[in-house]
């Protein structure tokens, strides 16, 4: 459930609140993209070495990778979080920093 808001959080303050629309770009997407097979790699080699574990009560059940779908859910808020405060902080930055 913590997965699901944080994607829902993500999306709205990328959407409405920064307003800097990554989600709508194909840029975004080509940078997920590229991201996403790395990031699958190492949840498949965490979670299959059980160098992490997870409660199966705890998680939705569905695996990608050897890892539970709330990683993917997880990561791409994260990914879509930084990106989103990059181009806010970018944007408040002085001219001259720019």
């Amino acid at each position: 459930m913590i997965a699901v808001i944080s994607l829902f959080t993500a999306i709205v303050l990328d959407l409405f609140v920064i307003k800097s629309k990554l989600i709508t770009r194909k840029v975004f997407w080509t940078s997920y993209a590229i991201i996403l097979p790395f990031q699958l790699l190492t949840n498949w080699w965490l979670t299959s070495r059980n160098i992490v574990m997870y409660n199966e009560a705890t998680i939705f059940g569905l695996r990608i990778a050897s890892a539970p779908i709330e990683d993917l859910l997880f990561g791409f808020a994260l990914v879509l979080s930084v990106l989103s405060m990059w181009i806010f902080w970018g944007r408040r930055a002085p001219s001259d920093e720019r």
